[in-house]
């Protein structure tokens, strides 16, 4: 009496991790179902390679457009910053110029 007692009360404590492991199964099977239902649709993942591919020849346009913008960046930087210490010295020689 006592050992169906312990039985019953370790089926009990055991029926979540069963339940769990139920539901992990179920989702599992579903998940290769969908899997298996991906690889039966050839024309679909051709399609969305074709796709795949555009978007990445897009992407790769647009990077080389970037890099050649932030080059032309760093350029006209340069050229400000000289232009600016011409400026500044300008100045100062238009100053002691003036204060003779």
């Amino acid at each position: 009496m006592a050992a169906a007692a312990s039985a019953a009360g370790l089926e009990e404590a055991l029926r979540p991790f069963h339940d769990r492991a139920s539901d992990a199964e179920t989702r599992l099977a579903k998940l290769e179902a969908l899997l298996l239902n991906k690889d039966g649709l050839t024309s679909g993942s051709e399609t969305n390679s074709s796709a795949v591919k555009d978007l990445q020849s897009k992407l790769d346009a647009v990077n080389t457009e970037c890099l050649a913008e932030k080059e032309k960046n760093k350029k006209l930087i340069i050229e400000n910053e000289k232009l600016q210490y011409r400026i500044t010295h300008l100045i100062r020689a238009l100053k002691e110029a003036d204060s003779r």
